[in-house]
């Protein structure tokens, strides 16, 4: 089982330009907004507060980073640097705020270089949004050979059997995560180490 030994916030940037470069291996999160990217991050480092949500869906335009350190059941450890995206699709955005804010996280999520894995949170009660389809076709079209992308599926909770065999047979390879009940966590954390380190 992976462990959580700390973590903490590092700064906040607009744009790619005016980001930091970190020694970590990076994680990217992205997702629509209100999806629950910021209770995920938090989850997976065990902390209630360490990401901040934003009361208004939309508002949050800056990249946000923070740092974390895990170890695995061999002592092995594990830094990370998690990317949380402003979040996407949110209608009320003013047009020409969308656009260069776009812009600049299209810039971002291409030329970021330390960028391991991304992480696509999508809300397992809106499975198959053409929004989060091509969000998925878009990281999948620039996609190096020693990144990749997993989708986790959020709000396991609200959904029974049925529904989720719906988003199994939409998506074979769906990971059902619910902060509220803390399911999925565990597995989430082992999945990421894996997907950055190639080991568990």
């Amino acid at each position: 089982m992976i462990k959580v030994l700390n973590a903490r916030f590092l700064t906040s940037s607009p744009s790619l330009e005016k980001s930091e470069f970190y020694s970590g291996s990076e994680i990217a999160f992205l997702g629509r907004s209100n999806v629950g990217k910021s209770s995920f991050i938090n989850s997976l480092v065990n902390q209630k507060n360490l990401a901040k949500s934003s009361s208004t869906p939309g508002k949050t335009k800056l990249i946000n980073f923070f740092e974390a350190n895990f170890k695995d059941d061999d002592e092995n450890l594990y830094n990370l640097i998690l990317v949380d995206l402003p979040g996407f699709g949110y209608a009320k955005v003013a047009k020409s705020t969308h656009k260069i804010w776009q812009s600049a996280l299209d810039e971002f999520i291409k030329k970021r270089n330390s960028i391991r894995l991304f992480i696509h949170l999508r809300d397992s009660r809106q499975f198959d949004m053409e929004i989060d389809k091509n969000v998925d076709l878009y990281i999948k079209s620039f996609l190096r050979s020693d990144q990749k992308l997993i989708n986790f599926y959020t709000k396991s909770d609200k959904l029974n059997q049925s529904q989720k065999a719906k988003v199994l047979n939409f998506d074979k390879d769906a990971k059902f995560i619910s902060t509220l009940k803390n399911e999925g966590i565990d597995e989430a954390r082992e999945l990421i180490i894996k997907g950055v380190f190639g080991r568990v």
